[in-house]
Protein backbone atom coordinates (compact mmCIF):
# COMPACT_ATOMS: atom_id res chain seq x y z
CA UNK A 1 0.00 0.00 0.00
CA UNK A 2 2.22 2.67 -1.19
CA UNK A 3 0.78 6.14 -1.56
CA UNK A 4 1.18 8.10 -4.75
CA UNK A 5 2.31 11.68 -4.51
CA UNK A 6 1.65 12.69 -8.08
CA UNK A 7 -1.79 13.74 -9.10
CA UNK A 8 -4.28 11.55 -7.33
CA UNK A 9 -5.60 9.97 -10.55
CA UNK A 10 -2.72 7.72 -11.13
CA UNK A 11 -0.78 10.00 -13.43
CA UNK A 12 2.34 11.68 -12.37
CA UNK A 13 2.93 15.38 -12.96
CA UNK A 14 -0.56 16.37 -14.08
CA UNK A 15 -1.60 19.96 -13.59
CA UNK A 16 -4.73 20.62 -11.58
CA UNK A 17 -6.22 24.11 -11.74
CA UNK A 18 -6.75 25.84 -8.42
CA UNK A 19 -10.47 26.39 -7.79
CA UNK A 20 -10.13 29.08 -5.09
CA UNK A 21 -9.88 32.81 -5.73
CA UNK A 22 -7.30 34.76 -3.78
CA UNK A 23 -9.18 37.87 -2.59
CA UNK A 24 -6.33 39.43 -0.62
CA UNK A 25 -5.06 41.60 -3.52
CA UNK A 26 -8.62 42.71 -4.26
CA UNK A 27 -9.17 43.74 -0.64
CA UNK A 28 -5.85 45.62 -0.61
CA UNK A 29 -6.76 47.59 -3.73
CA UNK A 30 -10.24 48.38 -2.42
CA UNK A 31 -8.88 49.66 0.91
CA UNK A 32 -6.40 51.92 -0.88
CA UNK A 33 -9.19 53.31 -3.09
CA UNK A 34 -11.39 53.84 -0.05
CA UNK A 35 -8.67 55.85 1.69
CA UNK A 36 -8.02 57.92 -1.44
CA UNK A 37 -11.70 58.79 -1.80
CA UNK A 38 -12.08 59.57 1.91
CA UNK A 39 -9.22 62.05 1.69
CA UNK A 40 -10.18 63.54 -1.69
CA UNK A 41 -13.97 63.92 -1.18
CA UNK A 42 -13.90 66.73 1.42
CA UNK A 43 -11.54 68.74 -0.79
CA UNK A 44 -14.04 68.75 -3.67
CA UNK A 45 -17.04 70.19 -1.81
CA UNK A 46 -16.42 73.94 -2.16
CA UNK A 47 -14.88 75.49 -5.25
CA UNK A 48 -14.57 79.13 -4.17
CA UNK A 49 -12.02 79.84 -1.42
CA UNK A 50 -13.64 82.01 1.24
CA UNK A 51 -12.28 82.67 4.74
CA UNK A 52 -15.48 82.45 6.83
CA UNK A 53 -15.88 84.23 10.18
CA UNK A 54 -16.28 82.03 13.27
CA UNK A 55 -19.41 81.70 15.42
CA UNK A 56 -20.76 79.49 18.21
CA UNK A 57 -24.25 79.14 16.68
CA UNK A 58 -25.55 75.63 16.17
CA UNK A 59 -25.73 74.34 12.59
CA UNK A 60 -29.13 73.98 10.90
CA UNK A 61 -30.60 70.67 9.77
CA UNK A 62 -31.08 70.59 6.01
CA UNK A 63 -33.86 68.82 4.14
CA UNK A 64 -32.18 69.28 0.75
CA UNK A 65 -28.98 70.74 -0.72
CA UNK A 66 -29.03 74.55 -0.40
CA UNK A 67 -27.86 77.00 -3.03
CA UNK A 68 -24.69 78.84 -2.03
CA UNK A 69 -23.79 82.40 -2.95
CA UNK A 70 -20.17 83.28 -2.12
CA UNK A 71 -18.53 86.70 -1.96
CA UNK A 72 -14.74 86.33 -2.06
CA UNK A 73 -12.11 88.70 -0.68
CA UNK A 74 -12.09 90.76 -3.91
CA UNK A 75 -15.87 91.28 -3.73
CA UNK A 76 -16.68 88.99 -6.69
CA UNK A 77 -19.94 87.03 -6.43
CA UNK A 78 -20.23 83.30 -7.14
CA UNK A 79 -23.41 81.23 -7.43
CA UNK A 80 -22.25 77.74 -6.43
CA UNK A 81 -18.85 77.78 -8.27
CA UNK A 82 -19.85 80.05 -11.18
CA UNK A 83 -19.02 83.75 -11.08
CA UNK A 84 -22.02 86.01 -11.72
CA UNK A 85 -22.61 89.75 -11.85
CA UNK A 86 -24.93 91.34 -9.30
CA UNK A 87 -27.56 92.26 -11.93
CA UNK A 88 -27.69 88.66 -13.24
CA UNK A 89 -27.77 86.97 -9.81
CA UNK A 90 -31.56 86.99 -9.30
CA UNK A 91 -32.26 85.81 -12.86
CA UNK A 92 -29.88 82.86 -12.45
CA UNK A 93 -31.37 81.94 -9.05
CA UNK A 94 -34.87 81.93 -10.57
CA UNK A 95 -33.68 79.84 -13.53
CA UNK A 96 -32.10 77.26 -11.21
CA UNK A 97 -35.15 77.02 -8.99
CA UNK A 98 -37.54 76.89 -11.98
CA UNK A 99 -35.61 74.00 -13.54
CA UNK A 100 -36.03 71.84 -10.44
CA UNK A 101 -39.33 70.11 -9.73
CA UNK A 102 -41.10 71.24 -6.57
CA UNK A 103 -43.57 69.19 -4.60
CA UNK A 104 -46.68 70.47 -2.88
CA UNK A 105 -46.00 71.31 0.76
CA UNK A 106 -42.23 71.38 0.24
CA UNK A 107 -40.62 74.51 1.69
CA UNK A 108 -38.77 76.98 -0.51
CA UNK A 109 -35.15 76.02 -1.12
CA UNK A 110 -32.67 77.59 1.30
CA UNK A 111 -30.02 79.99 -0.02
CA UNK A 112 -26.76 80.40 1.91
CA UNK A 113 -24.60 83.52 1.59
CA UNK A 114 -20.91 83.06 2.40
CA UNK A 115 -18.84 86.21 2.79
CA UNK A 116 -15.08 86.30 3.20
CA UNK A 117 -13.90 87.63 6.56
CA UNK A 118 -11.89 90.40 4.86
CA UNK A 119 -14.77 91.65 2.69
CA UNK A 120 -16.73 94.80 3.52
CA UNK A 121 -19.89 93.92 5.46
CA UNK A 122 -21.89 96.20 3.19
CA UNK A 123 -21.09 94.07 0.12
CA UNK A 124 -22.46 90.93 1.81
CA UNK A 125 -25.58 92.80 2.91
CA UNK A 126 -26.02 94.16 -0.63
CA UNK A 127 -26.06 90.58 -1.96
CA UNK A 128 -28.47 89.42 0.76
CA UNK A 129 -30.74 92.42 0.19
CA UNK A 130 -30.85 91.81 -3.57
CA UNK A 131 -31.77 88.15 -3.09
CA UNK A 132 -34.34 88.94 -0.40
CA UNK A 133 -35.92 91.76 -2.44
CA UNK A 134 -36.38 89.32 -5.33
CA UNK A 135 -38.75 87.26 -3.16
CA UNK A 136 -36.45 84.62 -1.71
CA UNK A 137 -37.25 84.46 1.99
CA UNK A 138 -35.04 81.58 3.17
CA UNK A 139 -31.69 83.39 2.99
CA UNK A 140 -29.06 82.73 5.67
CA UNK A 141 -25.46 83.71 6.39
CA UNK A 142 -22.82 81.02 6.81
CA UNK A 143 -20.04 81.15 9.38
CA UNK A 144 -17.35 78.72 10.48
CA UNK A 145 -17.44 77.04 13.91
CA UNK A 146 -14.34 77.82 15.99
CA UNK A 147 -12.05 74.83 16.48
CA UNK A 148 -12.90 72.89 19.63
CA UNK A 149 -15.86 75.06 20.58
CA UNK A 150 -19.07 73.32 21.55
CA UNK A 151 -22.36 75.08 20.87
CA UNK A 152 -23.64 76.97 23.90
CA UNK A 153 -27.10 76.18 25.23
CA UNK A 154 -29.75 78.85 24.89
CA UNK A 155 -29.96 81.13 27.95
CA UNK A 156 -32.90 80.63 30.27
CA UNK A 157 -35.56 83.33 30.10
CA UNK A 158 -35.46 85.90 32.88
CA UNK A 159 -38.33 85.32 35.26
CA UNK A 160 -39.15 87.38 38.29
CA UNK A 161 -38.64 85.44 41.49
CA UNK A 162 -41.74 84.95 43.56
CA UNK A 163 -41.68 85.04 47.39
Amino acid sequence: MGGRTGGGRGRRGTYRPMSEINVTPLVDVMLVLLIIFMVAAPMMTVGVPVDLPRTNATPLNQEQEPLTISVNAEGRIFLQETEVQMDALVAQLRAILASQPTQQGQPERRIFVRGDRAINYGRVMEVMGTVNAAGFSRVALLAEQPAGAAPRPAPAPNRPQGR
